[in-house]
């Protein structure tokens, strides 16, 4: 029996059958279908993600004419930081610009929260200003809402994770709604400093990591600086494929946040004035890469129909089917971008 080379969601190298590639496909795709309530991937797709998955070939690509664009995350963290190499953040960017042909690019801080910012911001300004004297690529900056920090010792506010065990519900949510505003004067404060230094975008990273409250702070956040910027780019990343009900009772226009999944999400999203949407769908480690990938394509695919603007499907270590391990395998990253831009139809990662 003929076996193909594949991955596990742990990148570890695995043998599988035709039968069982198509089965975990298969399970992969009704685990989506399921949890989310949306479609299920036609035959022929599945069909599609088979071959793209036992193709032979160790990297694939796109076919001509379904290129797509590609935004950043943490961006002038990967080189200097993630890789070890000693250049500054300019020099990172144009990296990626003329080196890599990357689309866009993101400058950031080490410390990727914006409370941190607030001392340093008028330096982060002239950063932007100097990249973009030297770069041609749009620029965005970038940075997460990170609600956990406004809470003690870091912050003013009582930790919702040790109230919650106490039972304190009521105290845990007012702390919750307390540090949505501390962070949502933080996000405008800085974001507004660096567009005006000249940012061709915001990307609110990792929303939701801190739950609903997180999510609703970088929702707030948008709409304020919609109205001050009309203009103004706003990439909204989540952090997972489901808003995590740390509060359970927020709300944004009329809607619960709590239990969203990415193709509820982005509408959400669209309405706080979001110009780009990162869904993302996380990667089971236990499970294959087959199984990963065709959850993945099974969620995005939705996303991408329920949305008004372009989403940019999350792709890098443990999201968007890719194998969570710190340095991701070219076969399963290639195998992973073509299937979501050809079979989700996704216009980014």
């Amino acid at each position: 029996m003929k076996k193909y080379f594949t991955r596990m969601g742990d990148g570890s190298a695995v043998w599988m059958s035709d039968e069982d590639i198509r089965w975990d496909l298969e399970e992969g795709m009704k685990d989506a279908a399921d949890r989310g309530k949306i479609p299920e991937l036609t035959d022929d797709e599945i069909e599609q993600l088979f071959e793209i998955i036992t193709h032979p070939q160790k990297t694939v690509s796109c076919e001509r004419g379904n290129e797509a664009v590609v935004t950043f995350d943490a961006g002038t963290l990967k080189l200097p930081v993630r890789a070890g190499l000693p250049m500054d953040r300019t020099t990172t960017i144009l990296t990626h610009e003329r080196v890599f042909c990357s689309d866009t690019m993101e400058l950031c801080a080490t410390d990727y929260s914006y409370k941190a910012l607030k001392n340093i911001v008028s330096e982060e300004a002239m950063a932007m200003e100097r990249a973009q004297l030297n770069c041609i690529i749009p620029i965005f900056y970038g940075a997460m809402p990170n609600l956990g920090l406004y809470t003690k010792p870091d912050g003013p506010i009582d930790n919702w994770s040790e109230l919650l065990p106490l039972a304190k519900i009521p105290e845990a949510r007012a702390a919750q709604e307390e540090a949505v505003e501390h962070a949502v004067r933080d996000m405008v404060f800085i974001a507004s400093a660096l567009y005006e230094s000249g940012a061709d975008g915001i990307n609110f990273d990792t929303i939701g990591a801190s739950g609903d409250g997180d999510y609703l702070a970088a929702l707030k956040a948008a709409e304020i600086l919609k109205d001050k910027y009309p203009g103004i780019p706003i990439e909204m990343g989540m952090a997972g494929e489901f808003v995590l009900g740390m509060h359970g009772q927020l709300k944004y226009d009329g809607v619960r946040l709590a239990g969203l999944y990415p193709h509820q999400q982005v509408k959400v999203c669209e309405k706080a004035g979001a110009t780009i949407f990162g869904c993302v769908i996380n990667t089971n480690s236990s499970m294959s890469f087959a199984w990963n990938l065709a959850r993945t394509v099974t969620f995005a695919k939705a996303c991408v129909e329920a949305a008004d603007i372009p989403v940019h499907v999350n792709a890098g270590m443990g999201v968007g089917g890719i194998p969570l391990t710190n340095t991701s395998p070219t076969d399963a990253t290639s195998r992973a971008s073509k299937a979501i831009i050809e079979i989700a139809k996704a216009d980014g990662l």
